[in-house]
């Protein structure tokens, strides 16, 4: 199955902050828009970080699908070497989730990223940006918008709303669970809008959170509370 690789130069976030801003409008041309799946979807891997002292911790759920049984976890932490920056939130946690994506046993065919895709000021958020640097179809969910404006889904499970901004349609609101806030789902790379929702919705289990991605938050908060990188491997029969 092998390791998921990166086709980024080395120390890519070692860059002040014009520079990223320049890199982001540049790698966001490299993003694509339409679904582009090489066959079945067999892996699917939950992506979230979090912070403990001056390190991100990058915990990644890979999950077989549709089942979402765990074959594969792992947190990986590393430095926190770019400031904070609203909009540039992939300078400090890519790199960790990419070491992270690299470190792994199971090869993911798709991944659902805990941040934005397109739905950014540069086109450019965290998922999209993971999905550019792997080449892997790549989700976007976020629990809050960047940018844009959206309306109220109906407080029904699947229900959808359109996320606009500047003309352009960069999102859906999507209600997961009913009468829960909704989460906002965008293209990250290598699927359209219609694909993403639904998929997204195949992955839930009765919470507000895609099952991959509820897990991976809960496997980087543990390890941000416990002050300890956890890295353990659950391969059953695959």
């Amino acid at each position: 199955m092998g390791a998921v690789k990166t086709s980024l130069p080395p120390s890519w976030w070692r860059v002040s902050v014009a520079e990223a801003l320049q890199l982001q409008q540049q790698w966001a041309q490299r993003v694509r828009r339409q679904l582009e799946l090489l066959g079945d979807i067999t892996f699917v891997a939950g992506i979230d970080a979090a912070y403990g002292g001056n390190q991100v911790l990058a915990a990644v759920v890979v999950m077989r699908f549709p089942e979402l049984r765990v074959v594969d976890t792992i947190v990986h932490a590393r430095p926190v070497e770019f400031p904070y920056v609203p909009g540039l939130l992939s300078f400090r946690e890519a790199p960790a989730i990419l070491e992270a994506l690299q470190a792994l046993r199971i090869r993911p065919d798709i991944l659902l990223c805990d941040g934005q895709g397109i739905a950014h000021p540069r086109r450019l958020g965290l998922a999209s940006h993971i999905g550019i640097a792997t080449d892997l179809p790549t989700i976007g969910c976020a629990k809050s918008l960047l940018c844009g404006v959206a309306s109220e889904p109906s407080h029904v499970r699947g229900a959808t709303a359109p996320v606009w901004d500047r003309g352009e349609l960069i999102a859906m609101a999507v209600r997961t669970r009913p009468r829960v806030k909704p989460v906002y789902v965008s293209i990250g790379h290598r699927v359209d809008l219609p694909f993403a929702v639904s998929f997204l919705l195949r992955c839930c289990r009765g919470y507000r959170l895609p099952e991959p991605l509820r897990q991976a938050d809960l496997l980087s908060k543990q390890a941000a509370r416990s002050g300890t990188v956890l890295s353990a491997r659950v391969e059953g029969s695959l």
